[in-house]
């Protein structure tokens, strides 16, 4: 199976000039479905899967996506390479509205709802998320928004929190005192569970207000304004990220690659199908 490139964010991705779509794919996967069908896309001649976190028509809360699904499913496709879109609150000063977050590292505040791993029942585990994001990747990223005039600034702490509310005052401050850069709802255990999966994954956080913390009280309606001109801009970024990642499948380690600690013969048939498309 070739290596592919995946998108996973909303479906202001696929909305760009110039881009067409190429197959739509309804998949079950061992973990349920997941959010939306798999499409798969054309950008002058690159081609590239993409995933409606939310589902289409934004009907899943980040509580309610099925994280496992989803990761699952791309990487059945041959998804190797996953680029995570989604929109972030800022908690630093240098980060204002419509930049572009670049995180190298996560925080886990979410309350345990969350199913974070594909391993158990029968077939045991441990893939370490101490550096959860590809470099090579993260600068393939940085470069397209250079690229288009947007700003973006790289590494720093992404804390993802359960959602759906936004931070109380009192939470802004304390995930400031964390040295957290941004606060998002999504990216946990997404990313983790794309080490799992052995794929090279990089986030493009878009900043759409500074959380609660700065004297600034932004309503939902502000906010989504930020939204908009984000996605523009995000498709811009994804015009020149495309043939960067397409033209250049880089190597990198897997981390998964010597994960499994149960012996062969005590893995369930099942349990076992799914490592089979975990650890290609």
């Amino acid at each position: 199976m070739s290596k592919e490139l995946g998108f996973i964010g909303g479906s202001g991705v696929y909305q760009v000039e110039g881009m067409k779509i190429v197959e739509e794919r309804e998949i079950k996967t061992p973990f349920g479905t997941p959010s939306a069908p798999l499409t798969k896309l054309d950008y002058e001649g690159h081609q590239f899967w993409f995933l409606a976190r939310h589902g289409r028509g934004h009907t899943f809360t980040p509580s309610e996506v099925n994280y496992r699904a989803n990761i699952f499913a791309l990487k059945s496709v041959g998804v190797e390479y996953l680029v995570s879109i989604s929109a972030v609150g800022s908690l630093r000063e240098d980060l204002p509205p419509t930049t572009f977050f670049l995180p190298d590292q996560f925080i886990d505040w979410t309350k345990g709802i969350r199913k974070r791993s594909f391993f158990g029942e029968g077939a045991v585990g441990h893939v370490s998320a101490a550096y959860p994001i590809e470099k090579q990747l993260q600068d393939k990223i940085y470069q397209a928004c250079l690229s288009a005039n947007v700003s973006a600034k790289k590494d720093g702490s992404y804390i993802c929190i359960e959602g759906p509310q936004f931070s109380s005052r009192a939470e802004s401050e304390l995930y400031r005192s964390f040295g957290a850069s941004v606060i998002g709802m999504t990216n946990v255990p997404e990313a983790y569970l794309a080490k799992e999966a052995g794929m090279a994954y990089a986030t493009m956080a878009m900043v759409t207000d500074y959380d609660c913390w700065k004297e600034e009280h932004c309503t939902v309606e502000e906010i989504m304004k930020v939204v908009k001109t984000n996605t523009t801009m995000a498709q811009e970024v994804i015009k020149n990220l495309v043939p960067l990642i397409c033209e250049d499948l880089f190597s990198f380690e897997k981390e998964n690659a010597h994960a499994v600690m149960t012996n062969p013969d005590k893995i369930p048939n099942s349990r076992q199908e799914i490592l089979d498309v975990l650890l290609r």
